[in-house]
């Protein structure tokens, strides 16, 4: 769910004691939607993404591309040694301003703000002057876009126009009944809700419904007791008026499905409830794989399409090659038939459509029963099986290697795709286009693309304070494994599933149990095998590890090695990752 005005407020009252004073030292934008504002050692994330518009503390760290973009460049101008004033939304509005105490450039103390307009698919980042007056903004918008409302730098700015409804923090009990007497009874009482009063969110009108009549869709006709529908409403007026919030994540299967600022229980056992010690922290587990997700189906949907295409066509080719493999098995037929009309060459006259003849080569003697080919001499059809059996015999052999290179490419392409789906930065997508391209399975731009820095591997520390770290791509896992590794480093992959190479550094030193342990549990967690259990995995010293003369990027070989069997585990990751 979109982050709603009621839990904007929470995060908003959660921030403040932690931001004010504190000096801007850094502007980055990681993402075309996504602000981050380092803050001595704390990383502020201003998100005005359509489907997680959202301002927290964010403990992941998120790379940068090489070249920053044009409002990265201006933020930094503005508002690099600003210190945050005043954090604040107005009531009820998806809305945060960041006020920020800054120098120009003479030197000379002034004011700029941050504008956050957290509202779906209108979001914005606003950059405003001392004045109110807009200096740029992330998103602008002119009169063809919108008529009433235009955000273009130089413009004053007006903040977003307020609904008709009436702000639920402003309702009175006895304005509360006068609607609720003029309402249609056979209107849902969630939906009641939600056309009434402005600020709440259809969650949490589901659960106001749920509380006071046993049902998220019960209508107004079915309540027994019009006043428990107004103590419910009542209670939750007076929660979020006295700031009692709690970060609650409602959770499917283990996976994060909603998340809310207050107690929800409408979904009953259906959904497991978790409650966090912060919003930040709800809000970086909540929205991580779904980013994860997102920027794998925008970055990496023409990768997928390409690398699916191409597997496709690799497995019905390598299916007919199999077909045609089958046939030329049976080659050692064709020989018998030219040997059987060379022996009855005396008995055959041209013209003849079968040659019925004993055949000697059965050892019960029985008789055989050869087409032939009217218009050919004997000796030509004898010469024709002759050749059909030479040509079977050449292509058996073309077609056994044929089809080691498909299963090796069909195998590749498999690995491709699970690269995409684990890619997190611009650059993994700009290195697996790379790979494709020179793998021939992507055709060139025709002009040289500009290249960024070589991204890193990912990198974890153990608790026995050992360095794991672990291929983005399968070209990095070729340089990670076979020249940057120690032939004393350990090297882990999950056992005969797609994955990433995982070197565990142990600088000659004795890696113990648990250390290994935690390490196969990364490697399991970057593979196919993310969401199975006992996962076995398959570790032995670096020099044990061989790539094959011709083999695909990522592909390598290895002996003497030992498995452990783990399950993979998202907090360990997020524990043992280096910030």
């Amino acid at each position: 769910m979109p982050l709603d005005a009621i839990c904007l407020q929470a995060v908003v009252e959660e921030l403040r004691p932690q931001l004010l004073g504190l000096r801007i030292d850094k502007v980055q934008q990681p993402a075309r939607d996504q602000v981050v504002l380092l803050l001595r050692g704390r990383r502020l994330l201003l998100n005005a993404g359509a489907n997680a518009p959202r301002i927290q503390l964010t403990e992941t760290v998120r790379d940068n591309p090489a070249e920053p973009p044009m409002f990265c460049m201006l933020l930094r101008k503005h508002l690099t040694g600003a210190k945050i004033a005043e954090l604040s939304q107005p009531p009820l509005e998806r809305l945060v301003r960041l006020e920020l105490d800054a120098a120009d450039d003479f030197g000379r103390p002034g004011r700029r703000t941050l504008v956050l307009e957290a509202m779906g698919r209108r979001s914005n980042l606003i950059l405003l002057d001392g004045e109110g007056r807009v200096v740029d903004c992330l998103r602008r918008v002119d009169g063809s876009m919108c008529a009433q409302r235009q955000v273009l730098p130089g413009l004053y700015y007006e903040p977003p126009a307020a609904g008709d409804r009436l702000p639920v923090l402003e309702e009175t009990e006895a304005g509360f009944y006068e609607k609720l007497s003029a309402a249609n009874p056979e209107r849902q009482i969630d939906a009641f809700l939600l056309d009434h009063y402005f600020g709440i969110s259809p969650l949490m009108a589901r659960e106001l419904a749920f509380r006071a009549s046993g049902e998220t869709d019960g209508r107004l006709c079915a309540l027994g007791d019009r006043a428990a529908l107004w103590r419910e409403v009542e209670g939750f007026l007076s929660a979020v008026r006295e700031s009692r919030f709690t970060p609650v994540c409602l959770k499917r299967e283990g996976r994060p499905a909603e998340f809310a600022c207050l107690p929800v229980t409408q979904y009953g056992a259906a959904m497991e409830t978790e409650v966090y010690d912060s919003f930040s922290r709800l809000l970086d587990d909540f929205y991580e794989s779904r980013e994860r997700q997102e920027r794998a189906r925008q970055r990496g949907a023409d990768l997928i399409r390409t690398a699916s295409t191409a597997r496709d066509r690799l497995r019905r080719k390598l299916s007919q090659q199999e077909r045609d493999y089958a046939e030329t098995q049976n080659r050692d037929q064709l020989r018998i038939c030219g040997d059987l009309i060379t022996a009855n060459l005396y008995r055959m006259e041209r013209g003849q459509g079968k040659l019925v003849c004993e055949n000697y080569y059965d050892e019960a003697g029985g008789e055989a029963v050869i087409s032939l080919d009217p218009l050919l001499t004997p000796q030509q059809n004898a010469a024709r099986y002759y050749k059909r059996y030479a040509k079977a015999k050449t292509a058996e052999r073309y077609l056994r290697e044929q089809m080691a290179i498909a299963r090796r490419d069909l195998e590749y392409l498999e690995s491709v795709l699970e690269e995409i789906g684990l890619a997190e930065t611009e650059q993994d997508f700009l290195d697996i286009r790379s790979e494709l391209r020179e793998a021939g399975f992507l055709r060139g731009q025709g002009k040289k693309e500009s290249r960024q820095r070589a991204a890193k591997p990912r990198e974890f520390r153990t608790s026995g304070g050992f360095v794991v770290l672990v291929g983005r791509n399968n070209r990095q896992n070729d340089r990670l494994t076979l020249r940057e590794a120690d032939h004393r480093d350990i090297w882990l992959h999950t056992q005969k599933l797609h994955g990433s190479h995982v070197i565990l550094r142990t600088g000659g030193q004795e890696a113990g149990e648990r250390d290994i342990v935690e390490a196969a549990k990364l490697a399991a967690w970057y593979s196919q095998a993310r969401e199975s259990g006992n996962v076995p995995v398959d570790y032995v010293q670096v020099r044990y590890v061989k790539k094959p003369a011709g083999a695909r990027p990522g592909m390598v070989v290895y002996t003497g090695h030992r498995t452990v069997n783990v399950t993979p585990e998202e907090a360990l990751v997020k524990q043992l990752k280096v910030r």
